[in-house]
């Protein structure tokens, strides 16, 4: 076991180099500039076509576009921003916050692109239904030639869709909130159990396939975005005189890294390994560049591209901009991160039981238990369309019996494995993506283009 984790973890940090770091982020800001911050200038577009001003029922597509963003939502928002973000803090210290909102308005602007390609050039799969996500955008965008780009894809998203570590996650909080603190021993059985419960309400609804799991995520996200408000919320109020002090801090610390570990360097220098540690932790939390958000927004019913980039564009903006962010002041605020030597989501926890010592915890459980049974719902919908690109619409039902057993495997393992697996094979997905992406750019902008001058004379 531990020469498996040494292994994952030098995987992590290979697929994390530089080649990545600049196809990841140095392409999204090409995409922003070759924009002009597009995103931002046509925000209250975005918000008027998510509010279903435009939707008509005879496009093509299976989906809404609230549901399709709420899909996309329900894989993103929950441990990512939850015990991600503690990762992120417990490691790096404030400035890799910084470092997120960063990878987030960048992402912002690759959503867009991506998305928009995920329309504009969706496929057919073996059964003749309309398709859309990276695979399908790169073969039928830039030719079968390159199609081994879109196979790549699609292997690394059969098992970056595996959900280890969600339900890792997930096992941990109701350990740590549950289970010891009313005296019950943590056993092997246990977490057993509770992967088998997972599996359990988990295949109701995955075996609905994406109309189902739209449905559920467009229900189940916003209630729980609420909720997770409401707490933060409380939070932050119980502490507002401090909110000013953290913020600077996260800024100033975003160039001094002050509580990264000294031995760790990149790009000649801890500065550079805060800068690299803090975008990791922004693309596990949005996605953006990774290719898999890409695969629900190709299934929005809607004839025009444009408009679904528009709407996708809004997912790191609520993912890491403000989700990220309230959890990341309730871990600073409460001054848990500097106190304790808790990692993930048993930082957060800790800094909800600060304020809120009866139920805060019980809370943030709610919120976790939702987030993380919808993220399983919306990542077997991925891994099962990488299994129907690879293998055929007929033979996905198996990638079910894969995806069950990574459920099982993530409630009995460890956190540092499944960071490690998630994280290098994120890394991978997001090569064919990005690659294909940049190519492809000019197309979106005349798309764009096109969009608009029809949405003047309208």
């Amino acid at each position: 076991m531990q020469q498996l984790d040494s292994f994952l973890r030098e995987f992590s940090s290979l697929a994390w180099g530089l080649p990545l770091l600049i196809i990841l982020i140095g392409g999204g800001l090409y995409l922003l500039i070759r924009s002009r911050f597009l995103p931002f200038r046509h925000l209250g577009h975005a918000l008027s076509i998510l509010k279903g001003k435009y939707d008509d029922p005879n496009d093509p597509g299976q989906i809404s576009h609230f549901q399709a963003l709420s899909t996309a939502l329900s894989s993103t928002i929950g441990m990512g921003n939850i015990a991600g973000v503690a990762v992120a803090i417990a490691i790096g210290g404030p400035g890799a916050v910084f470092w997120m909102w960063i990878s987030a308005i960048i992402g912002m602007h690759t959503k867009f692109f991506t998305s928009t390609l995920a329309i504009l050039y969706r496929g057919k799969d073996s059964a003749g239904e309309i398709q859309g996500g990276p695979m399908y955008f790169i073969v039928v965008g830039l030719g079968e030639k390159w199609k081994p780009l879109a196979i790549f894809f699609s292997f690394c998203g059969l098992i970056g869709a595996l959900p280890v570590f969600n339900v890792n996650q997930l096992t941990q909080a109701l350990n740590d909130i549950i289970l010891r603190p009313n005296g019950l021993e943590v056993t092997f059985l246990t977490n057993l159990i509770i992967g088998l419960v997972l599996v359990s309400i988990t295949a109701v609804v995955i075996l609905g396939g994406i109309t189902r799991i739209g449905k559920v995520a467009s229900k189940l996200v916003p209630i729980m975005v609420l909720l997770y408000f409401i707490l933060v919320g409380i939070i932050l109020i119980n502490h507002a005189g401090e909110l000013g002090y953290y913020f600077r801090l996260i800024i100033i610390d975003a160039f001094q890294a002050n509580y990264f570990p000294k031995g760790d360097t990149f790009l000649g220098g801890v500065l550079g390994a805060l800068i690299l540690h803090g975008v990791k932790r922004g693309a596990f939390s949005n996605e953006a560049g990774i290719g898999t958000a890409p695969m629900a927004h190709g299934a929005a019913r809607t004839d025009e591209p444009v408009r679904e980039g528009l709407v996708a564009m809004l997912g790191p903006a609520i993912d890491t901009l403000i989700v990220c962010t309230l959890t990341a002041l309730a871990i600073l605020v409460t001054g848990v991160w500097k106190t304790t030597d808790y990692n993930g989501v048993s930082l957060t926890a800790s800094a909800f039981s600060e304020v809120m010592p009866l139920y805060g915890k019980y809370g943030l459980l709610v919120c976790i238990t939702v987030f993380s049974m919808s993220s399983l719902f919306s990542y077997s919908y991925y891994g099962s369309k990488c299994m129907s690109f690879l293998f055929g619409v007929e033979n996905k039902q198996y990638y079910n019996y894969i995806y069950i057993i990574s459920i099982l495997v993530g409630a009995t393992t460890t956190l540092d494995m499944m960071i490690n697996l998630i994280d290098g094979v994120f890394a991978l997905m997001a090569i064919p993506t990005m690659t294909a992406t940049i190519v492809l750019a000019p197309r979106v902008l005349k798309a764009t283009k096109t969009y608009f001058n029809q949405l003047k004379k309208a």
